[in-house]
């Protein structure tokens, strides 16, 4: 698979990876072995970043498209993500707002399909 694909599937900003990966293709099998045994630099970019949007909207709390309206379109680091909690800027709290609004709808059509098939 391309890098791109298994940086996604590993969960780590592509650009931050060593060359040799970036550069070559990943079998499923690589990709296994990376996901079971992380080397270091893995280890390392899973813990202190740079992370990609997903990965940062996830440590937020908000969505990716939150991420956007807040101004966020890069990759951002660990200890700028725990910069951003401790600030707590308004558009964080209005995004997390919306993104508990959205859960919560969600679980409320979930029961609501549930209880039509019971």
């Amino acid at each position: 698979m391309k890098p791109a694909t298994a940086a996604k599937k590993l969960g780590v900003y592509l650009e931050a990876t060593p060359a040799d990966f970036r550069e070559g293709v990943v079998s499923r099998a690589e990709l296994n072995e990376l996901q079971a045994n992380p080397p270091q630099w893995l280890q390392d970019l899973r813990r202190n970043g740079p992370h990609p949007r997903p990965v940062v909207a996830a440590k937020l709390g908000v969505s990716i498209a939150g991420l956007a309206r807040g101004g966020v379109t890069e990759a951002l680091t660990t200890e700028q993500i725990e910069t951003l909690k401790q600030e707590n800027p308004e558009w964080l709290v209005r995004e997390r707002a919306t993104q508990a609004e959205v859960r919560k709808e969600a679980a409320r059509v979930k029961k609501k399909h549930a209880e039509r098939n019971d």
